[in-house]
């Protein structure tokens, strides 16, 4: 997708991470103006200071009149650790609170945004088999199903507001940077590549050009809201994607983690993140007309690692 027929800045949280610095590239390539909602002191235009742990999470909103649309991407890492009753009340503050709290801001609006984009994941899915997923599917059980449900609803206030309100359920996005691509490689690049447990589990991800590209079009496309599923159409197994990896990378990957010993390390995480199996089809996407670039494992590991 070439342009974005917004007219209108864009509020967006989390645009330093890794999905928000493309999305912020992306955006400024097209001359779409961002207003970058920061927990620091402004240091430049464009930046406005909030407290998403705060009951009034920004002091003075008035710059946010008019935009066009938001895009809520701040968030506490799912797979960042393992998930202690400390760190599940981090996730739950940073990402159902956080959503909460702007959703409020954006409903208050005299001139609200027309469309608000919320992140979520797949794993409100939970752990399905074999089971292929739509967005008509069921949300699973468990902690981070849970957990993406809630993140989820805590989008009722813009909804009650009139504002159309998307739900981005990413799947495993690959791409250079702060990603889960890069928590991999250091072992890939030595040879000590594995799968984990028997390595039949289901994985969806999707390349970061699509993922842009893919919010770019939930932007212009305004018939499209509710969930919307941020995978690649082609999902493969965490045995297929380590083989995939290992290919690319030019290095052996035949070893295998043991599901005990990764629930032995990383606890509950190990099950719902790790092991568990969501086979994911964008169908809403497609529906819609959007076109991958990278819908093949091998060709989205290519651009991810040369980038």
């Amino acid at each position: 997708m070439d342009f974005t027929s917004v007219s209108g800045s864009i509020i967006l949280s989390g645009a330093s991470g890794m999905l928000g610095s493309a999305l912020r590239r992306a955006l400024d390539s097209r001359k779409v103006p961002t207003i970058q909602l920061l927990r620091r002191a402004p240091t430049g235009e464009g930046q406005l200071q909030w407290n998403p742990g705060a009951e009034r999470a920004i002091e003075n909103p008035s710059p946010l009149e008019g935009a066009a649309a938001a895009i809520h991407l701040s968030g506490a890492s799912i797979g960042a650790h393992r998930w202690t009753e400390a760190y599940r009340r981090e996730l739950a503050g940073s990402r159902i609170d956080s959503t909460h709290r702007l959703a409020k801001v954006l409903a208050a609006l005299r001139t609200p945004p027309r469309s608000f984009l919320v992140a979520s994941a797949i794993g409100i899915y939970g752990d399905r088999g074999d089971e292929v997923l739509s967005e008509s599917s069921a949300a699973g059980t468990g902690f981070l199903a849970e957990l993406c449900r809630q993140w989820e609803a805590a989008s009722e206030p813009a909804v009650q507001a009139g504002i159309r309100v998307v739900y981005l359920r990413f799947g495993v996005v690959l791409g250079p940077g702060q990603g889960a691509l890069q928590q991999m490689l250091p072992p890939f690049r030595v040879g000590l590549g594995a799968r984990l447990g028997n390595g039949r589990q289901w994985m969806s991800w999707i390349g970061l050009a699509d993922v842009i590209a893919a919010m770019l079009f939930a932007l212009d496309h305004t018939a499209l809201s509710g969930p919307l599923n941020m995978t690649a159409p082609n999902p493969v197994t965490n045995a297929e994607f380590t083989q995939a990896l290992g290919r690319q990378l030019h290095r052996p990957a035949f070893l295998a983690v043991p599901a005990f010993a990764m629930r032995m390390i990383f606890g509950q995480m190990a099950n719902e993140a790790l092991l568990a199996s969501a086979r994911v089809q964008p169908a809403k996407l497609l529906s819609a007309g959007f076109r991958f670039s990278l819908p093949e494992i091998e060709e989205a590991l290519k651009a991810a690692l040369e980038s």
